[in-house]
């Protein structure tokens, strides 16, 4: 998958995460508030995965 694609997997994921933490609270589930954050941290690290990957593809670029 290319860095873009990690990215927008990533939006996804924190965006869904930050849904579940709202409805965890809503309902005063702390599982589905847990199960949010942690969706949310993955899609933090996925944004970051997808950052160094375009770094990557760029510094590779600029050597060609």
């Amino acid at each position: 998958m290319s860095g873009t694609g990690d990215k927008i997997k990533g939006m996804a994921n924190e965006a869904a995460g930050n849904v579940k933490q709202g409805v965890g609270k809503a309902v005063d589930s702390d599982e589905t508030q847990v199960k949010g954050k942690a969706q949310e941290i993955k899609g933090e690290a996925q944004q970051v995965k997808g950052d160094v990957k375009n770094a990557v593809k760029d510094a590779a670029n600029k050597k060609l």
